[in-house]
C-alpha cells in the first residue's frame, strides 16, 4: 500500500471512530490512533485483560474518562488493517500499553480533554505554622511507592518527600522511594524540574516500583522496626479491582502487574510489633485496601486514608501535575500547597501544633475534587491521632518556644530559604532536647517523690 493509500485508510478509521461517539460524549472522550498493526493472535494491552486481535488490526483507543487514573472505563476499537473496516469494540480498563518499556505508538487525533500546560494561579503566603517536632522518642520510617508512574505520581511523591525532610526532619536514610524504573523517568518521559517551585527534583529514588522492591523494603524493616517506632506508607500511580469486594490491586512496573490488597497486607503482617502505621493511598479503587491493612497491621495504632472507594477511580488535576487527594493530604501535613501557598483553612482543628492522620484526611476531604470518593479507616482513636512528627515526651511547650523564635523569620524569608535555615538548625535542636531529657528525668524523680509523699500522707 502506498503512503497516500495508507493515510486515506487511517483517515477513514479516524472518521469512523469519531462519528461513532454519541453527541454528548464527543467533548468527554479522547481518541488515539495506534500507529502499529496488531497481528492475528497478538495480545493487546496488559496481559490480564486477555484481549487478543482476531485478525490484523488497526487500533483506536477511546479513553472515556481522561482525567481519571487507571483503571477506568475505556474501549479498544479494532479495524481491519487491509480495508479499514470496523469489526470489533472491546471494553477495557487500561490503555493498550502492555509494557511501558516498549515504544509509545499512540497518537491523539481527538483530544477535547487535555491537561492545561500553563494554568494561572494565585499563591498566597505565608502558610500556616507547623511545629518542627524533633524530640526523639522512637524512629520513623517511610515507604513511598509508585509503579506505572506518570509525572503527576512522581510530583506527589516529591511533595511528600520534601515535607518529610523539610517539615518533619525525617532521616533520608529511613525513606524508601520505589518508583517506575528506579529513576526520574515516567510514562511521560524523564522529569527534571518539579512544578511546585520549578527547582530540580530532590527525591532520592532507591528502587523500582514493583512488588519485589516493595517486599524487599518490608523485609529490610523487619530488623529495624522496634516497639516505639512509626511507619508511613504512601502508594500512588494506578490501580483497579476485579469487580467484586476485596479484589482491589495496585499496578506495578513495568507491565501493569497486579499487586492485590490481600498480598500487600499479608506482607505487612510480617513486620514485628511497632507503635504506629499511617497509610495514604492515591490509586484508583484504593479503598479496597483499608480493611485488609487494618486486619493485618502489627502496629498498636493504624490509620488508612484512600482517595477512592473500592469501586471508583481517583482523578487528576486539570494541569496533569497532581492527584488532588494526595496533593491535599500532603499539603495539610506540610502547612502549604506544593507552590508554597497558604491552605484553604488550618487543618489543625484541635490547635495542638501537629497534624494528626484524621486531620490531614479531614482537610483533603473538605477540599476534595468532587469526582474522588475519599474514605478513612482507623484501628482505634489512637489510629486517627497518628502524626508524622517525632513523638513528644514531656515537653509539650516546645512548639510555643519555637513559634515565638521562628515566626518572624518564617514570614520574612522565602519558603525554600526558610526551610534551608531550619534544616541547618535541626542538629542543634536535637542537642538541646537531649539536655531537656536529662533535666526532665531529674525533675520526674523529684516530682515522683513529692507525689508519693502527698498520696501516702492523704491515705494514711
Amino acid at each position: 500500500m502506498t503512503e497516500t493509500g495508507r493515510e486515506q485508510l487511517l483517515q477513514r478509521v479516524r472518521a469512523h471512530a469519531f462519528s461513532s461517539l454519541p453527541f454528548d460524549q464527543r467533548e468527554k472522550t479522547n481518541l488515539y490512533l495506534d500507529e502499529r498493526i496488531y497481528q492475528e493472535g497478538e495480545k493487546i494491552g496488559p496481559e490480564f485483560q486477555k484481549i487478543v486481535a482476531q485478525r490484523p488490526s488497526i487500533l483506536v483507543f477511546a479513553d472515556d474518562d481522561p482525567h481519571a487514573n487507571f483503571g477506568h472505563d475505556c474501549r479498544y476499537l479494532l479495524y481491519d488493517a487491509g480495508t479499514g473496516e470496523f469489526h470489533r469494540e472491546v471494553a477495557a480498563r487500561f490503555p493498550p500499553i502492555a509494557d511501558v518499556t516498549h515504544p509509545k505508538t499512540l497518537q491523539a487525533f481527538h483530544e477535547p480533554l487535555r491537561f492545561l500546560d500553563t494554568p494561572i494561579r494565585f499563591h498566597p503566603w505565608p502558610p500556616v505554622w507547623r511545629c518542627p517536632i524533633i524530640i526523639p522518642d522512637g524512629a520513623r520510617y517511610a515507604i513511598l511507592f509508585s509503579g506505572m508512574s506518570n509525572k503527576r505520581h512522581l510530583n506527589d511523591m516529591e511533595f511528600l518527600y520534601r515535607t518529610l525532610i523539610d517539615v518533619y526532619a525525617y532521616d533520608p536514610a529511613h525513606i524508601y522511594v520505589l518508583s517506575y524504573d528506579g529513576t526520574l523517568n515516567t510514562q511521560d518521559g524523564v522529569q527534571t524540574h518539579w512544578p511546585g517551585d520549578g527547582t530540580a527534583y530532590r527525591i532520592n529514588i532507591t528502587g523500582q516500583g514493583n512488588r519485589v522492591a516493595f517486599e524487599a523494603a518490608v523485609d529490610n524493616l523487619k530488623s529495624k522496626l522496634h516497639a516505639r517506632d512509626s511507619l508511613l506508607i504512601h502508594c500512588n500511580n494506578h490501580g483497579d479491582y476485579d469487580g467484586t469486594p476485596g479484589t482491589s490491586y495496585l499496578c506495578t512496573y513495568p507491565s501493569w502487574g497486579q499487586y492485590y490488597n490481600a498480598d500487600f497486607s499479608n506482607k505487612l503482617s510480617q513486620l514485628p510489633n511497632f507503635r504506629q502505621l499511617i497509610v495514604m493511598l492515591e490509586q484508583c479503587n484504593s479503598g479496597g485496601f483499608n480493611a485488609s491493612i487494618l486486619a493485618k497491621s502489627t502496629a498498636a495504632a493504624t490509620s488508612v486514608a484512600s482517595a477512592a472507594i473500592e469501586s471508583q477511580s481517583s482523578y487528576v488535576t486539570a494541569d496533569g501535575n497532581w492527584d488532588p487527594f494526595a496533593r491535599d493530604w500532603i499539603a495539610a501535613q506540610a502547612g502549604h500547597d506544593p507552590h508554597g501557598a497558604a491552605l484553604a483553612f488550618n487543618p489543625d482543628t484541635d490547635g495542638d501544633g501537629k497534624i494528626e492522620a484524621e486531620e490531614a484526611y479531614g482537610y483533603a476531604y473538605a477540599v476534595r475534587d468532587p469526582r474522588d470518593s475519599p474514605n478513612f479507616s482507623e484501628s482505634s482513636e489512637a489510629g486517627g491521632d497518628i502524626a508524622l512528627g517525632q513523638q513528644y515526651r514531656v515537653w509539650w511547650w516546645w512548639c510555643f518556644i519555637l513559634y515565638e523564635a521562628l515566626e518572624k523569620y518564617r514570614i520574612k524569608f522565602p519558603p525554600q530559604e526558610y526551610l534551608e535555615h531550619l534544616r541547618r538548625l535541626q542538629p542543634e535542636f536535637t542537642k538541646l532536647t537531649a539536655e531537656l531529657d536529662k533535666s526532665s528525668n531529674e525533675l520526674r524523680r523529684e516530682m515522683k517523690a513529692k507525689v508519693d509523699a502527698l498520696v501516702k500522707a492523704s491515705f494514711t
